[in-house]
Order: C-alpha cells, then sequence, then structure tokens
C-alpha cells in the first residue's frame, strides 16, 4: 500500500475511534444513574487519584486535561528489573520513550511529538519535572526514580503553568515528602545477568520543626555482551553501575509557613549504548539470520561516565487568603559517553552489507559536557479563599550554560584525532497566570496566559582545521511569546465530568554548532495549538473508573532533525507545520474485591505536510521507500510521513489478583503488558529503518505477610522474550540497537 492510501485508510480509524468516544458520551448518564440507584452495600472501590498537574492538589477527575498517574505497587513493579526510566515507555496513553545514548539521555514523546536530536544541547518539547524543577537539559532527564509519591504524564500543550518546551506535554516526578512520622523501606532484588537494585528511604529522627528523609537507590548489572572481535578493545559490554541518593529537610514551625530542602546526586558507570553493526537484513527490518544478542562485533571503546549533582529550596507563606510560593533550583551534570560509532570491524565491500560486524570505514566519537549549571527561579501566589474564583500567577527565570565536546578518535589506536567545542548560554524569563471560575455548580470555566521571553547564545571552537565554517560558528537567538489556554468543566452527573480545552505552546529556537560534515544550522520557534475533549468519570458504584479524550493539534514551523545520511550531517530544520490527532483511554476496574485491572491505550496519527521538505537517502544502503523529488535523483520527498519514534498505537494493561489467607496475610500474582505499532526512526520512510511492532509483559508473584510489613517476590521482565530494533543509526551500514533481553529475578521489601 503506497503512503496515501495508508494516509487515506488512517482518516476512517479515526472517526470510527471518535465515533467510539461520542457513544461512550452518549451512554454515561446511564451508567452513572446506575451507579447512583445502586443500594449500597459492603465492598472495595477504587482509591480516589490526586494529582498536581495544575500546580494544585486536586481529584483526576476535576482537571480538563488528559493526564495519567502511575503510583504505588504499579510502579514498584515496573521498576523491579533494573531499567532506567524507561521502563515507563508505553505504560500510559501516548507516551514513548527511546535513546542511543542507553541509561543517560531519554527523549519522551507525547502523542508523536518529540525529537530526535542527540546533541548535548537538544531541546525537546516533553518537559521533565522533577519535585518542582524543569530538567531541562537531555542529560539531566535520566536521573533514576526511586522513592516516588507518583509519575504524571500530563498531554498536550502546558505553555500556561510550565512555560516554554512543553508544546507535547509534560511528565512529572515527585517524591515521596519528609514528615515526623518514623517510617522507612528496604527494597532488594537480584536476578540474571548479575542485575541488582538496592533501594532504600527513611524518614531521620529529628527534634523541633524539624524532619527529614534520606533515600538512596543502587543498580547494577554485569557485562552481559562478549565482544566477539578478539583485537576489540572493550570485551565485555552492557554493564553498569548506576548510584543516586536523595536528602530532604522540611522546616515546619507553624502551619503557614514550610522550608522543603532538596539535595540529590547521582554516579553512573558503564556501557554506552551498544551500535551493532549491519544486524538488519537488507530489504526487511529484520534481524540478520543467527543474531544473538549476547554477541557484538566491535573494534572500538565503549564506556560511559555521568556524575549529577542539585538542589533546591520550596518555601511556603501562608497569608490568609493567598499562599506565596518561592521554588529555587540548582542542577549540574557531567557526562562522557564514548562509543564505536560503526559499530563494527570488518571494513569495505560492497552496500548493503549482509553480515554483522561489517561496516564502510572505522568510526569512534565521544560526547561530553563541562562547566554545566543550571538555576531556576519560580515566585508564584495563589488563592487560598473559599469561594467560586481561583487564581494563581507568578514570575519564572532561566539560565544554563555549558560546554559540549565531541571528540574523534582514531580506531587503530584509540587515540584521540580532534574536537569540536559548542558553548551554549540560554537564558529565559517568563510571568504567567491563571483563572478558575466555578460559574454553576455544574459548570468551570479556566483560563491561562504566559509571557516567555527566551535568548540564546551558541559558540564553536574546534581543534580541526577543516571545520564546516559555511554558515559561521556562532549565533544569538531572543525569542518572544505569549501562550495561553482556555478549558471548561461540565459535571454531566455527580459521578461524570465533560471537559473541552484549548490550548497552545511553543519551542523556542534550536541552534546546532558547526562541525567537520556540515555547517551551523539553526531552526525557529515552533508553535503548536491542540483542541481536547473528554469524559472523566467514576462509575459502577466506584468499582470503575473511566477517562478518554479526544485531540487534534497543528505545529507550525517544527523543528526537525535531519540525522546523518550519505552527507553525515547532523543539522535543524523547520517543516511547515506537522498535525496530530487521535483518541486516549484510561480504564480501571475492581469487578470483585481481590481482582484490580487497568487497560489504557491511544491512536496517534501524525503526519509531516510540507511539500518542499525532501532529504538525500540514507548513508548504509538501506531501501528507500519515499518518492524522489521530481527531477531530482538523490532527494527524496518526506512530506506526509508520520513523525520520527510516533506509533500510531500504544496500548497497556495491568492484572492483579489476591489470595487473602485466614491469618491475614495474602499472596498474589501480579501481570502487565505493553504495547507499541511499528516506528520510523528517521524523518524519511525506509524499509531497515522502520521499527516492527513491540510487545513486552510481565509478570510476578508473591507473599505479603505482617500487617503488610514484608514482602518476597519473584519476576520475569519481557517474558516473551520479545528482541526488537529499537533505534538505528544511519551512517556507513544498516547498525542498529535493540531492547533489553528477558530478565527475571526475586526481590524482597521490608517496611518499617
Amino acid at each position: 500500500m503506497n503512503r496515501f492510501a495508508t494516509q487515506r485508510a488512517a482518516v476512517p480509524a479515526l472517526r470510527e475511534a471518535a465515533a467510539a468516544v461520542s457513544l461512550a458520551l452518549l451512554a454515561w448518564p446511564a451508567l452513572a444513574q446506575e451507579a447512583t440507584d445502586a443500594p449500597a452495600k459492603e465492598k472495595g472501590q477504587l482509591e480516589t487519584v490526586t494529582i498536581t498537574a495544575e500546580r494544585r492538589v486536586e481529584n483526576i477527575k476535576e482537571v480538563p486535561n488528559a493526564v495519567s498517574k502511575i503510583s504505588g505497587e504499579k510502579l514498584d513493579v515496573l521498576n523491579s528489573g533494573g531499567q532506567d526510566v524507561r521502563f515507563l515507555s508505553g505504560r500510559v496513553p501516548s507516551l514513548n520513550i527511546e535513546s542511543s545514548f542507553g541509561r543517560a539521555f531519554p527523549r519522551f514523546y507525547i502523542r508523536g511529538y518529540g525529537n530526535t536530536d542527540f546533541r548535548l544541547n537538544a531541546s525537546q518539547p516533553v518537559s521533565l519535572v522533577y519535585d518542582d524543577v524543569v530538567q531541562e537539559n537531555p542529560i539531566l532527564k535520566g536521573f533514576p526514580a526511586f522513592d516516588l509519591a507518583a509519575v504524571e504524564v500530563v498531554a498536550g500543550p502546558q505553555g500556561t503553568l510550565y512555560g516554554r518546551n512543553t508544546p507535547a506535554g509534560v511528565v512529572k516526578f515527585d517524591s515521596v515528602k519528609p514528615s515526623q512520622r518514623q517510617e522507612g523501606y528496604l527494597n532488594v532484588s537480584y536476578g540474571n545477568y548479575g542485575t541488582m537494585s538496592l533501594e532504600g528511604a527513611a524518614n531521620v529522627p529529628l527534634t523541633g520543626d524539624w524532619a527529614a528523609r534520606i533515600s538512596a537507590q543502587i543498580q547494577h548489572r554485569d557485562d552481559w555482551v562478549k565482544n566477539q572481535v578478539p583485537t576489540g578493545k572493550t570485551g565485555e559490554l552492557e554493564g553498569y553501575d548506576d548510584r543516586a541518593v536523595r536528602l530532604q529537610a522540611l522546616y515546619q514551625p507553624h502551619k503557614d509557613f514550610s522550608a522543603l530542602f532538596n539535595f540529590h546526586g547521582r554516579d553512573l558507570k558503564g556501557s554506552a549504548r551498544l551500535f551493532r553493526a549491519s544486524i538488519i537484513k537488507p530489504g526487511t527490518n529484520d534481524l540478520v539470520d543467527g543474531f544473538d544478542p549476547e554477541k557484538a562485533y566491535t573494534d572500538g571503546v565503549n564506556e560511559q561516565t555521568l556524575h549529577a549533582t542539585g538542589g533546591s529550596a520550596r518555601l511556603r507563606w501562608g497569608l490568609g487568603a493567598i499562599n506565596l510560593y518561592s521554588i529555587t533550583g540548582y542542577e549540574s551534570v557531567r557526562p562522557f559517553s564514548r562509543g564505536d560509532v560503526d559499530g563494527g570491524y570488518l571494513y569495505g565491500g560492497t552496500k548493503p552489507y549482509t553480515q554483522e560486524g561489517q561496516a564502510g570505514f572505522p568510526a569512534e566519537s565521544s560526547s561530553s559536557m563541562s562547566g554545566h549549571r543550571q538555576i531556576t527561579q519560580e515566585f508564584r501566589v495563589e488563592s487560598a479563599a473559599a469561594g467560586p474564583l481561583r487564581w494563581q500567577g507568578g514570575l519564572y527565570f532561566f539560565d544554563e550554560r555549558y560546554t559540549a565536546r565531541s571528540t574523534d578518535y582514531t580506531t587503530s589506536t584509540g587515540a584521540a584525532a580532534g574536537y569540536v567545542d559548542t558553548y551554549q548560554k540560554n537564558t529565559a524569563w517568563a510571568a504567567f497566570g491563571s483563572v478558575n471560575y466555578a460559574v454553576t455548580q455544574d459548570f468551570q470555566l479556566r483560563g491561562g496566559l504566559r509571557f516567555t521571553h527566551d535568548k540564546k547564545d551558541v559558540k564553536v571552537t574546534s581543534s580541526y582545521t577543516d571545520l564546516n565554517t559555511s554558515t559561521g560558528v556562532t549565533a544569538n537567538t531572543g525569542d518572544s511569546k505569549w501562550n495561553w489556554d482556555v478549558s471548561g468543566t461540565y459535571a454531566l452527573t455527580k459521578e461524570t465530568n465533560l471537559y473541552a480545552r484549548v490550548a497552545t505552546g511553543f519551542r523556542a529556537s534550536s541552534v546546532q554548532g558547526a562541525s567537520r560534515f556540515a555547517g551551523q544550522s539553526q531552526a525557529t520557534p515552533e508553535n503548536v495549538t491542540s483542541y481536547e475533549v473528554g469524559v472523566k468519570s467514576d462509575f459502577w458504584d466506584r468499582r470503575a473508573r473511566l477517562s478518554a479524550s479526544a485531540f487534534t493539534y497543528t505545529v507550525k514551523d517544527l523543528q526537525l532533525t535531519a540525522v546523518g545520511g550519505q552527507s553525515n550531517a547532523n543539522r535543524l530544520l523547520n517543516a511547515k507545520k506537522a498535525e496530530g490527532n487521535g483518541v486516549e483511554l484510561n480504564l480501571e476496574l475492581l469487578p470483585i474485591d481481590q481482582l484490580l485491572i487497568t487497560v489504557g491505550g491511544s491512536l496517534n496519527n501524525t503526519k509531516i505536510k510540507d511539500p518542499s521538505l525532501s532529504l538525500p537517502a540514507c548513508g548504509g544502503g538501506c531501501t528507500m521507500t519515499d518518492p524522489l523529488v521530481a527531477g531530482s535523483t538523490t532527494n527524496y520527498s518526506i512530506d506526509g510521513n508520520p513523525l520520527p519514534n510516533a506509533p500510531k498505537w500504544v496500548a497497556n494493561l495491568t492484572a492483579r489478583y489476591a489470595f487473602p489467607t485466614a491469618a491475614g496475610n495474602e499472596f498474589y500474582i501480579y501481570t502487565d503488558w505493553a504495547y507499541r505499532s511499528k516506528v520510523n526512526f528517521f524523518l524519511y520512510e525506509a524499509k531497515e529503518f522502520t521499527g516492527k511492532a513491540l510487545t513486552e509483559g510481565g509478570l510476578r508473584g508473591g507473599y505479603i505477610w505482617n500487617n503488610g510489613k514484608y514482602e518476597a517476590a519473584i519476576f520475569v521482565r519481557n517474558i516473551t522474550n520479545q528482541i526488537r530494533i529499537t533505534g538505528a543509526i544511519d551512517f556507513n551500514n544498516n547498525t542498529g540497537f535493540i531492547n533489553d533481553p528477558r530478565t527475571y529475578g526475586v526481590q524482597f521489601k521490608a517496611i518499617f
């Protein structure tokens, strides 16, 4: 089927999905009425879910936005295999996470909208906020997930309350806060490949008005991939030691003042992303015959280190009718990642290569960063008085600067051949406000407005004499933008809310400095407008909860990254626009007291719309499926292509069944599954660089005793051992990287 037929086919699918949501809306009054009229009786109910997506604690049903929350046991289960934050991928609707750096540099996509850029000064349209502090640099976004109260994924533009670089949405991590209660936990697991995870937290007893909490996590995996090249400089790969700590101190002399201080750090040492040369069978997206995940064929060095430290101070003053907040944040990170980019050791021959380990020529490089520091400051005031009107407003300041270095190496000797340094300074400030008004008891309106000014200064220096300076080595940008959102919520019944939302967002200009292979490139700001309608309801006497939404968005001047290709260049460009639309659903069911089921899913259609946009063919001898531009023998049109790493379908399922004992203890079994459909790795479409659909499942069985204080469990992750190519390098061969194989282990948790 050609691309245009595929696009036509997507329209009926979207209409059918929208019709399904419409039918659900029409049926909801009856369902809710049935729940209301049902006689009261003794039985379990779903717990109320509260979120802070709009900077206040609210019932998730009252928030006119698509928000998904993961917390408690579910978060613990998903994190049991020792994976980094990518374990969240596909676990809520429309969320995809991937990385070509391994544990150090996750790239987030919401509703198909993200950024594939791998440079250390890349900006992303999905913002990550950890304990109220934005983590702007992509390296900061990989901080481990431990001792968390919740993870919230907020879809769609969040420009009013969270600012620039949130046009796709926000992922929020909230740590468990200190308290005067003497409590804590210890969680330890051990599995195959020598995988070990040790996590613990405790409130530290203090006197007076102080409370403190210390949390830590240690994750380890042995090197489990054996390099088959006798002369290879790295013999075994894919192991890691990842350690993180968080110390919090809370001072609260009375209810009208509190000060929460947070210090955190991380040290990572292990393998960089393992690039595997020519593992893709030419003309297909299959792995080559005889592929073994535990073998590699590389002659270069592979290593990765990362050291990060940060802190924050969150102050709150209660002044009767208003509350004042000050949030000060500091982050610093020092990463180093070196890898064999070609991924092989056999050089030369005719493309496309058919033997694993073949490459056109050796290429080895590293990325590092020095002098990094990010400072943020927010002042916010919110109403605290009762009444139909609630409001908040504030000022935000951002300052980040660093030098990113890219170094090339001579593979035969391992010596550095030269470097390119890119210095970037990014400052921004914003003023924002938001108003909520209850027009009637059943109808509420919300609106917000934000003005942002963003400035970047970029300068490149290099040891190379052949640096491409054709477009300069310095750049300065300055962008100002108003963003707004308007939403309404209508209580159809006591249990059911309908909502509609219109929101805008923007991502400031991006600059990629000059290299040997490409001149400096710059992308102008992108702007998004999003429309969303949805329903949120508790029904079946609160044994069921559903949220469903339908959305459409348009991004004008979409920033894209053209990676690799025959020119071996990484350059920025703007598409005239891109469009996305789809539906999302979250459903929780408690059919009987012992069984809890959650189901989530999304349909996302994305499309680049720019007839003038074209790219040269891939560099590794792939099979292009895009049409050639009229009159050209080298450039292919990408107009109409889906956005990269944007699966059309995402689905997830969890089910937990409990077997209570007469003594009050519990046996249980828990399973979780995540699915995403095929994805394009790059802007163009090629058979080899289309990732197959991926389904990963987990199974866990355990025993909980002594009033929930102790738990012992066995677990399996990627239970079917499905191995897929999850990313590729468009360079001088068809190089790819894969997901983790099946892992299994035992786990023990004690709460005290």
